[in-house]
């Protein structure tokens, strides 16, 4: 979900200003956000432990390879997994590498942005002509179709030149930088998780790295007000990355994601304070050639508390060609997905409304 300018959204009404005068009036949801039928079609598991990654034990040649497998197991069976917080001499160590002043900066700063009066936010709406960039909405494509119960930001990040600074928000004050400084951190976990995944798959260390050179990004912080008929809305809908790694950062401590196996139950996902989430997006499973998988998951809103996140989404250079790698299907093994140029692969994506992945990833399927 990286290449913005590809996709355009139509306007639609602000979720956060719509709760704060819908929510405890006793009016029916709005009719345009009601997904009982959604919401409720599945048996949902609560309390999700999915597998947990330390990074540092990666690094430690005493823990590599049982660490390593480990990986490989998350990625192979559920397609997400948590970097491991850890606990010592009293202090609180992130082992993804990542400092805690980075991390608490650009959370405290996407909550103050949020707090931000409505027009105040609007100065850095979504335009047109550059597509989902700025704060709005994304995959509205008709004026009928059923929409989320979130609000928006997305901005593209790296490489630097990219930046479009017009949805960049210059409130508050150090929004900007830190977001920079945490985008730096999250590419450099980034890298180091692709040259142990490609390890793991049984291809050369830096042969990912090349593909994702300049690990270009792009953030998604989404909002997600309180409703007190949270059974009948959707905060996401169903769906799967059209990236090769995602970094998903809770902003504050109010649950809601839900990832769905294979029979077709949804687990409510547990964070762990101070980690991130980790999922393997299409392209990671097409270049694996089905050994990663990309998995649906979406997000439930709360009936008293909001919910904010920040997704960074990491692509590969747009000259990349997405197919499997031919390292893997050598010698008589057999490509399971079609190849097609990366920036083919994108305007299908947006060119498809955000419904799960039958519509999109399965489309490059042998």
């Amino acid at each position: 979900m990286a290449h913005a300018k590809t996709g355009t959204s139509l306007p639609v009404p602000n979720v956060q200003a719509l709760a704060q005068t819908w929510n405890g009036s006793g009016e029916q949801v709005p009719e345009r956000y009601v997904r009982t039928e959604e919401v409720s079609a599945k048996e949902v598991v609560a309390g999700c432990a999915i597998p947990v990654v330390d990074l540092s034990r990666l690094l430690d040649p005493r823990s590599f390879e049982e660490e390593l497998a480990n990986l490989g197991s998350a990625c192979q069976h559920w397609g997400f997994f948590q970097l491991l917080v850890s606990l010592a001499n009293e202090m609180q160590l992130i082992n993804h590498g990542v400092p805690d002043e980075a991390i608490q900066d650009v959370r405290r700063d996407i909550a103050e942005f949020f707090k931000l009066p409505l027009e105040a936010k609007k100065v850095y709406a979504q335009v047109p002509e550059s597509g989902l960039e700025g704060y709005g909405q994304a995959f509205v494509v008709s004026e009928t179709q059923k929409l989320d119960w979130s609000d928006m930001i997305y901005l593209m990040v790296r490489p630097a030149e990219s930046r479009d600074m017009r949805f960049w928000p210059a409130q508050p004050p150090s929004f900007r930088s830190s977001v920079d400084r945490y985008s730096a951190e999250a590419a450099n976990v980034v890298s180091c998780l692709l040259r142990f995944m490609a390890v793991e798959m049984g291809v050369e260390p830096e042969r990912l790295l090349e593909m994702f050179g300049g690990l270009p990004q792009a953030m998604r912080v989404s909002y997600y007000p309180s409703c007190m008929r949270a059974g009948e809305v959707l905060g996401l809908s169903p769906h799967t990355d059209a990236c090769g790694l995602t970094l998903l950062l809770h902003v504050n401590d109010v649950q809601g994601l839900q990832v769905r196996r294979d029979d077709g139950r949804w687990l409510a996902v547990d964070p762990l304070d101070g980690a991130f989430l980790v999922n393997v997006g299409d392209i990671l499973e097409i270049l694996s050639n089905g050994r990663y998988r990309s998995v649906e998951h979406r997000a439930v809103v709360h009936p008293d508390k909001e919910r904010i996140s920040a997704a960074m989404f990491h692509q590969p250079c747009r000259d990349t060609t997405v197919g499997p790698l031919p390292e893997l299907v050598k010698d008589g093994g057999v490509a399971r997905y079609k190849s097609v140029s990366h920036a083919d692969f994108m305007k299908r994506f947006f060119s498809k409304k955000l419904d799960g992945r039958r519509n999109h990833l399965d489309y490059y399927k042998i």
